[in-house]
């Protein structure tokens, strides 16, 4: 048994988690929520397994010392570690506050980025790292990054999951953001779903997925007429989401879950993720850019991404502490900043090219 299959079994068990927690969010059944936190613990264990095992792979094949042989190098292993990050940090949230309800809004984010893995067909491989980036700076810089990123993800779910408690109307700002930020998110992961089943392709260069696969087989079809149809289809669910989008909240209600507490989590997840993420980062990256090319800031894509993301956060910090802002604003910048992040990590390595392009 080698790593592979391990990462493998924890892939299976956190999408299986996340079908179960969503029923559990439907029905309520304590068996059913008990089921659910099972999987998830079975799937952390032989991911936790798995991640060991592919250090020891990566230190064999690289020959460099454990620090500098950290399994964190490329899109994959980076991926893999997020999600190891993420589900740690909900499993915390889940036995301190004694409610399964998050994993319904958890688990998505690392089932998603599990699939992503294989809806893109992305190098598994373990390769050797270049002399520049073969270094201790490594494996502090990559793993306080995702700590944060973990942390910001868990705010994004409970500041979601705020908004869907607190707002109203359908007119209020904050629940058309809520309903088609949520609907358009799933647009997109439901036309990638579809550019894999119908191309069963997998894609290991970036510019051919995105010129030549993404959104092919519905919104950006060859078909004019399929175009048609699957845009008239997304503005079609994006409406039903925001008329009925209401429902949701007397689904989260019933779970003695209160807004208080949800606009808690959200704080604190952002309160640790930020000092992580601007020690780890900002400023032990700059170092080890330093030593690695010369230069401790080069506005590279990432860099520049990765500051845009930093504001974000700031401002939530600065807006929560000197001017009291609290709920919706605050759910609202929570859920922004993790959209800028999700670029930060993915859409630059995608869409743009730079030094830190795991993709290329």
């Amino acid at each position: 048994m080698d790593s592979s299959t391990l990462f493998g079994v924890s892939t299976m068990a956190y999408i299986v988690a996340m079908i179960i927690y969503i029923t559990y969010l439907a029905f309520g059944k304590s068996q059913i929520g008990i089921t659910a936190t099972t999987v998830t613990i079975i799937g952390f264990i032989s991911q936790t397994f798995a991640i060991g095992m592919r250090w020891v792979e990566f230190k064999n094949v690289g020959q460099m010392g454990w620090l500098r042989a950290a399994p964190f190098t490329n899109l994959y292993e980076s991926l893999i570690f997020f999600v190891w990050c993420l589900i740690l940090g909900y499993l915390i949230i889940e036995f301190k506050y004694k409610n399964r309800s998050f994993g319904a809004f958890v688990t998505p984010i690392a089932g998603l980025a599990l699939a992503f893995i294989d809806l893109t067909g992305m190098d598994k491989g373990i390769h050797p790292l270049v002399p520049a980036l073969q270094s201790n700076w490594l494996l502090v810089h990559v793993v306080m990054s995702f700590i944060a990123y973990s942390t910001f993800a868990l705010a994004f779910s409970t500041g979601l999951m705020y908004l869907i408690m607190k707002t109203e109307k359908r007119s209020e700002p904050s629940y058309i953001f809520w309903t088609v930020s949520t609907g358009i998110f799933l647009v997109v992961l439901l036309a990638m779903g579809l550019d894999y089943l119908s191309f069963k392709v997998m894609i290991k260069n970036p510019d051919v997925l995105i010129k030549s696969f993404l959104f092919r087989a519905s919104l950006l079809s060859n078909s004019p007429l399929v175009s048609l149809l699957s845009w008239i289809a997304a503005v079609v669910f994006i409406f039903m989401l925001w008329r009925y989008g209401h429902l949701l909240k007397k689904v989260i209600g019933s779970f003695s879950l209160s807004a208080d507490i949800l606009d808690d989590i959200t704080y604190k997840s952002i309160a640790i993720g930020f000092p992580v993420f601007t020690l780890g980062g900002l400023i032990f990256g700059a170092i080890w850019a330093d030593q690695a090319w010369g230069v401790y800031w080069s506005w590279d894509p990432k860099e520049t991404w990765s500051l845009i993301s930093w504001f974000a956060y700031a401002f939530f910090l600065h807006a929560r502490l000197l001017r009291g802002w609290r709920g919706k604003k605050a759910a609202v910048v929570a859920v922004v900043g993790f959209v800028l992040v999700i670029f930060t990590y993915l859409g630059v390595n995608l869409l743009l090219s730079g030094l830190h392009a795991y993709g290329s």
